[in-house]
């Protein structure tokens, strides 16, 4: 797990110069992804950039894992403080699934650093996973305030046994169920969309997104 940083106000010079250089570190690797994907990454080309060597930057960052990490959990902790943002000023299920598709489309490389295809020989941190899991647990409350289906299905069932991904929240099976659908059907629009696979189509994708979610929802929501 990466070393937590100084507050701002109690860092030393040295201190603030690492944080700085390693903010400007970030940048440049988003510009990276943006123009070659995640799978390009390369801090020698950054520090050439930067006017640095390599092994000087290295101490900054010890190896592009530890970069990739560091992206893909400020990524998380942009997306988790969005949907918090949303929920506390009141947004339902479905104001989450829009304040989710307006982060998207703010920054794609962004969403697909952590929801697009995996990079090779790449492995995340179990911290993030509790990152991620936070954002689940705001789905999961806003999903359980919905008209409840307790239907008995084999995966609910399922569900029962293999709750992992939704950390400690205690939702009931049918809960955990629709995040489930919601996640991954919503995240598979906004995948296609986001990869320019309806560009030609002539459909308005906001009004797709919106259809696949009020699917989604209990009739009357």
């Amino acid at each position: 797990m990466a070393k937590a940083e100084p507050e701002a106000g109690t860092k030393t010079p040295r201190e603030r110069y690492r944080a700085q250089v390693r903010a400007e570190v970030k940048e440049h690797a988003w510009e990276q992804i943006a123009t070659a994907g995640a799978t390009a990454l390369s801090l020698n080309a950054i520090a050439k950039q930067m006017g640095m060597s390599g092994p000087a930057l290295y101490r900054y960052f010890a190896s592009r894992d530890e970069l990739i990490t560091e992206l893909v959990r400020d990524a998380y902790r942009s997306l988790a403080d969005t949907v918090r943002a949303a929920a506390a000023d009141g947004a339902d299920l479905a104001g989450l699934a829009h304040a989710l598709r307006g982060w998207a489309l703010a920054d794609p490389q962004r969403y697909f650093l952590v929801y697009g295809t995996p990079v090779p020989g790449y492995h995340a941190p179990e911290d993030i996973t509790g990152i991620a899991s936070e954002i689940m647990a705001t789905l999961l409350d806003a999903g359980a305030a919905l008209a409840p289906d307790g239907s008995a299905t084999p995966f609910r069932a399922h569900l029962e046994d293999h709750r992992a991904w939704a950390g400690d929240h205690p939702a009931p099976p049918a809960v955990l169920h629709r995040a489930l659908s919601f996640w991954s059907r919503l995240h598979g629009v906004l995948s296609l969309e986001l990869a320019g696979h309806f560009t030609g189509m002539g459909f308005d994708p906001a009004l797709f997104f919106a259809a696949e979610l009020d699917s989604l929802l209990p009739k009357g929501t």
